[in-house]
């Protein structure tokens, strides 16, 4: 058999396996999970701000009190899904008690877009700012170039307790952080950070988790930017299980991973969609917002709220978005579930926080 016939002999099943393999990889995709049983009652704009008496503006972060009913949330000053805290006097941390009322907040003057929001075992109020000031935003704010890009530990009352970063620098610990989406603290104290909320396609994208200890020391980082077990691109919710896994958003991957504390891949979860947001129970049932999947990002999967086992992995509630006069409807960011097994999401496009009441 001569040189060329036998490449040709060669290249054939060759050319198969890659097409088999091709479609195997195509196969093996997450069928859209867009329906199952939906056991609540939506209460639209539950939190009012009784006190402030302003609109809401776009809000990313909830969380419940250690009471296990209260709620907290915040909100980016001003009305509309752009604007942010630059130039506002208004108060972006918020306390309302079990029946929305507002009861407390603070933090004026000293965030650029507050986006996760965390309750530690103590009572204190994590929140983490994924903002920095622009150059173009600078000019329209003068002196407001000192901010963005830290996590603030608060009291329950809102006295600074503890900032993680450099306000208005983004880098790498331990100096600084880039964009943290998101806060969460474990028994001992430590603290997890996850950033950032970079746009994807930029070269220098970040996708980690900075782990410190509870007096600000920081300890490790956690995965890196990629598409691989343990990497991530917008990491943007943080909890941990009963079993003290670290359960993380991985949004623009598509999927909830699983980890070990120290960070190593234990498992992965697709059926959760775009996760955005995301709660656990005692049970170890995982609450998810999707606030994001369209035809563009993310084609076949609807916004929506879904619902499943951690032990699993399979979605058995699904509630839809809210009806928009735009076809995808919208869902909030950020979730939480209080002890009575109400879930609240924060809704950064329709603003405000939505109660959805256990039937």
């Amino acid at each position: 058999m001569s040189g060329s016939h036998l490449r040709l002999w060669f290249a054939a099943p060759v050319a198969a396996w890659i097409a088999l393999q091709a479609t195997a990889v195509f196969t093996q995709e997450t069928p859209p999970v867009n329906s199952g049983a939906n056991p609540y009652r939506v209460i639209r704009d539950w939190a009012q701000f009784t006190t402030e008496k302003r609109p809401w503006g776009g809000s990313n972060g909830v969380a419940i009190d250690r009471d296990g009913k209260s709620v907290w949330a915040v909100d980016r000053c001003s009305p509309g899904t752009t604007p942010g805290c630059l130039g506002s006097k208004a108060n972006p941390v918020h306390l309302f008690d079990e029946s929305g009322k507002e009861v407390r907040s603070f933090g004026a003057g000293m965030f650029v877009w507050p986006h996760g929001i965390h309750v530690d075992r103590d009572g204190n109020v994590w929140v983490a700012d994924s903002g920095s000031v622009t150059a173009e935003a600078l000019k329209k704010f003068p002196g407001e170039g000192n901010k963005g890009s830290v996590v603030i530990k608060f009291s329950p009352e809102g006295k600074v307790l503890m900032t993680l970063g450099k306000p208005g620098v983004k880098g790498n610990p331990p100096g600084a952080l880039t964009e943290p989406t998101d806060v969460l603290t474990d028994q001992n104290g430590d603290v997890y950070v996850a950033e950032s909320h970079t746009n994807v396609e930029d070269p220098n994208l970040v996708g980690r988790i900075s782990v410190f200890d509870r007096s600000g020391k920081f300890l490790r980082t956690i995965g890196r930017t990629g598409t691989g077990p343990g990497e991530f691109r917008t990491p943007h919710a943080l909890e941990f299980d009963s079993q003290g896994r670290l359960i993380v958003a991985d949004r623009h991957n598509h999927r909830v991973q699983v980890l070990t504390k120290q960070g190593k891949y234990i498992t992965e979860y697709r059926e959760f969609s775009r996760v955005s947001g995301l709660a656990i129970d005692k049970s170890d049932m995982i609450y998810t917002a999707d606030s994001e999947s369209d035809a563009n990002r993310h084609p076949g999967w609807r916004r929506g709220i879904r619902i499943g086992s951690l032990k699993d992995g399979k979605v058995t509630i699904f509630v839809p978005p809210h009806q928009t006069e735009g076809p995808d409807g919208a869902m909030g960011e950020g979730i939480a579930i209080d002890a009575a097994g109400n879930v609240f999401t924060a809704e950064a496009n329709l603003r405000g926080v939505t109660k959805y009441a256990r039937n």
